[in-house]
């Protein structure tokens, strides 16, 4: 019986999990672009003298969802914080981080320190999603 009323406790965990998620996904009007995809790691050799903090001031910590995108991407809607569906990810990434100006059509795919996943992961063309807010009509009567 114990084990009964757990599987039905798990259940009901993950569908509320799966609804919060589709309710917050239903607040963005989604759209695709295909880009390069990296990833990287918060050690010194890769960024600069402080590797946890990115250049919008956010903490980097292993297991975070977190991406970085080049400038031109910043100016297609994926500002600080955008929610990020990676194909062959599972979850929401967000945009918290930016890249060299150099870089065009880009994003860098946070791996907390694991420096031989983000070489496995390497670099490829994906596409990807993000979220734009709808436009809500709060107009009163």
């Amino acid at each position: 019986m114990y084990k009964n009323i757990c599987i039905i406790l798990l259940v009901s965990l993950n569908l509320n999990c799966k609804k919060e998620e589709s309710t917050f996904e239903s607040n963005y009007k989604w759209h695709t672009i295909k880009v390069t995809a990296t990833a990287y790691n918060s050690v010194k050799n890769q960024t600069d003298s402080s590797p946890q903090i990115t250049a919008f001031g956010d903490s980097l910590k292993p297991g975070l969802k977190y991406i970085a995108v080049s400038n031109d991407l910043l100016k297609k809607g994926l500002k600080h914080d955008t929610p990020v569906k990676i194909k062959g990810f599972e979850g929401i990434y967000f945009v918290k981080d930016k890249m060299h100006a150099r870089k065009r059509n880009h994003i860098d795919i946070y791996m907390g320190v694991d420096i031989k996943a983000a070489k496995i992961w390497g670099r490829k063309k994906i596409s990807i999603d993000y979220g734009v807010p709808k436009v809500i009509d709060t107009v009163k009567n």
